[in-house]
């Protein structure tokens, strides 16, 4: 797993060791970064469950402004710190022990948002569409042009109404699943 573009391009990023966290391919990556182009330069990120850190720090590599790491585990932030720390890309870095949803909720409270939100949950435990409801739920953090990333196992499904929000895209790459979730147009 490295960064694959940008300020810290080639740089190799750890992960913690066992099963608890599942890095996104570079593959997958590369293919997310690809489709979303235009959309990371200067953009403000939220990465929920954050992991490895793995898809915000690419984000800052690529030109993005800022990026907010979201993640439950001391073990997981604690890797997302060396990786911060090892890319240099530190300074655009903000790193937060929290649960995602609660985190969401005090980015509603603080009324801060976001162009682009990587959301990689642990698979099959129902976190995606809780984070689909609370992100339509509240239109404060996704910001209205922004871009929802979704990584999911292929035996979840993305709800059908999505409420103000749409599946724009969506990729496979063997048991992962990629959704590109956009704000409803006002004129939908």
């Amino acid at each position: 797993m490295r960064i694959i573009a940008g300020l810290a391009r080639g740089f190799l990023l750890k992960a913690p060791k066992g099963l608890d966290v599942r890095p996104t391919s570079d593959r997958v990556k590369e293919t997310i970064f690809n489709i979303l182009r235009n959309s990371v330069a200067d953009a403000a990120v939220l990465d929920l469950f954050a992991g490895t850190g793995n898809l915000g720090l690419e984000a800052v590599s690529r030109g993005a402004a800022r990026v907010v790491f979201f993640d439950a585990s001391w073990k997981s932030l604690s890797v997302v710190k060396e990786n911060m720390v090892h890319t240099h890309l530190e300074g655009y870095c903000e790193v937060r022990k929290i649960d995602a949803l609660v985190g969401l909720g005090l980015l509603k409270k603080n009324q801060q948002q976001f162009d682009l939100i990587f959301c990689d949950p642990p698979y099959n435990r129902g976190l995606v569409g809780k984070v689909l409801r609370f992100l339509d739920d509240s239109d404060e953090i996704l910001s209205p042009t922004g871009i929802l990333i979704i990584e999911y196992s292929c035996h979840e499904f993305l709800p059908n109404d999505l409420g103000n929000l749409q599946v724009q895209r969506t990729e496979k790459f063997g048991e992962t699943r990629i959704g590109f979730v956009t704000r409803k147009s006002i004129s939908e």
